[in-house]
């Protein structure tokens, strides 16, 4: 296969690619407006229509590294329309059901496509011009923000005024879609490592995952002192270490770790835990603020729909910080680009702290931190392409993801344990106390003040140049 029309034509392949990354963020965040009203929706109680939530974090959990590294070995695009595929199909299952079980299945599917942004980002360096790179790598970072911005007022107004089957039968034909524009309009990488897949590496990783991220996500509802929840706790930390054992032993690994252990990689993944975890705690604040009744004092009364427009805005400010964070990393280098996102970031959450009884207040602060985000998640890619070899890229940006994956699931219980004990009486109800939701915005700034300091550790300045010069496949053939 030619790859010399992708080369040709690097606007359709950065369009193309941005645009399956919107999609993918739009279908996720279509389901937020209906997380209060599931349990009426599909018959079932609080806890349970939970798992429609959780099914899908578990599922992107286990699919992101394995899709990666199956990227990496047989074909980035391959495994791209294989993650918009499985978006549509899971979608469709959701939009014909109407009790827990076939949800949570088509759920579980919708979460297979969370590798579409990393195996997007590994094809743009592997098809585009070097000097495209960066700021198309941004661009697709970026992507997760306008999916949000459009998602959520979107799907809060099908969700006031239309059947709430109809949002997912809208994200199946989205997912169709995207899935027919890469076909026809995105080529087919032919870096590709070949070689036997590591079936033991991905199960272990997968225990492990799986146990990890359900201790934290139910940890909440079945007690944290549990002996299920310190169980699973127990068998994630035993099997994470046997899968580290097995994957320095086999010949080929699911992750590399002695490349995960490079000090830019590893640094990089943990500043992406503490950003995770930072960018997370707005979106679990601010909603249930604006939502909250005026009789509290702090909170503002308003709609979903309001809640999506006043949110929308922090997903624009996003993509359009996407060719700042690549202008910013190709003089300055990554490193510094993400320190400035998350002193951004923190910035922001400390304005939260005392800008919170006006919704322009929260538009404002909702800006400044997405404005942070949108700096830092262009500058990931870069550092960690930067420090693994060509034929990595997938299964590293997968892994990158993971860690935030992993950040934004830690934040959502934090946030959760603050609110729950942090509470005020409305009349029969406990409702979330202001200093609660300070607390949580507080947590934001310290988390991204870690990210920072770990960010500062970096090696001295890495431009991107250093991954534009990855030879591009089209080029090189």
């Amino acid at each position: 296969m030619t790859h010399a029309p992708a080369v040709a034509r690097p606007n359709v392949v950065v369009a193309v690619l941005a645009l399956s990354g919107i999609v993918v963020s739009l279908t996720q965040t279509m389901v937020i407006p209906l997380v209060p009203k599931l349990p009426d929706l599909l018959g079932a109680s609080a806890s349970d229509a939970a798992w429609a939530i959780t099914a899908t974090l578990l599922a992107a959990a286990v699919a992101t590294p394995t899709v990666g590294r199956l990227g990496d070995m047989y074909g980035k695009r391959r495994m791209l329309l294989f993650s918009l595929g499985m978006l549509a199909v899971g979608s469709a299952v959701v939009a014909l059901s109407g009790s827990l079980a076939p949800a949570v299945v088509g759920r579980a599917l919708q979460g297979l496509s969370a590798g579409v942004i990393p195996l997007g980002i590994s094809i743009m360096r592997d098809e585009l011009p070097a000097e495209r790179v960066g700021s198309a790598i941004a661009l697709m970072s970026g992507s997760l923000g306008v999916g949000g911005a459009l998602g959520l007022p979107a799907a809060a107004f099908l969700a006031e005024n239309a059947d709430w089957h109809v949002l997912f039968w809208s994200s199946a034909g989205l997912g169709i879609g995207a899935a027919a524009l890469v076909l026809v309009l995105v080529p087919e990488s032919s870096v590709r490592t070949g070689g036997r897949f590591d079936v033991p590496g991905a199960a272990g990783l997968s225990v492990a995952l799986l146990c990890l991220l359900l201790a934290i996500s139910k940890g909440a509802d079945w007690g944290w002192g549990s002996g299920l929840t310190t169980g699973l706790f127990a068998v994630a930390v035993v099997v994470l270490l046997l899968w580290g054992w097995w994957e320095l032993r086999t010949t080929e690994p699911l992750v590399d770790l002695r490349t995960t252990a490079r000090r830019q990689v590893l640094l990089t993944n943990l500043a992406s835990v503490a950003f995770g975890f930072s960018m997370f705690a707005m979106s679990l604040v601010l909603p249930q603020l604006l939502q909250l009744p005026e009789a509290t004092g702090y909170g503002l009364g308003q709609s979903m729909v309001a809640v999506g427009l006043v949110m929308a805005p922090n997903g624009l400010v996003m993509m359009a910080m996407a060719p700042v964070s690549a202008r910013i990393s190709r003089n300055l280098g990554p490193k510094v680009t993400l320190m400035a996102g998350a002193a951004v970031v923190a910035i922001g959450y400390g304005l939260g702290i005392v800008l919170m009884s006006e919704i322009w207040e929260l538009v404002f602060v909702s800006c400044v931190i997405g404005a942070g985000i949108g700096l830092a998640y262009g500058a990931m890619p870069a550092l960690v392409m930067a420090a693994v070899p060509v034929s990595e890229t997938a299964a590293a940006n997968s892994l990158n993801t993971l860690m935030r994956s992993i950040g934004t699931s830690v934040s959502s219980a934090v946030a959760g344990v603050v609110l729950a004990h942090l509470t005020v009486s409305l009349g029969t109800v406990s409702v979330p106390a202001v200093n609660g939701f300070r607390v949580v915005m507080a947590i934001g700034a310290a988390a991204a003040l870690v990210a920072l300091a770990v960010a500062a550790f970096l090696p001295g300045r890495t431009p991107v140049r250093a991954v534009e010069e990855a030879e591009p496949v089209a080029a090189a053939r």
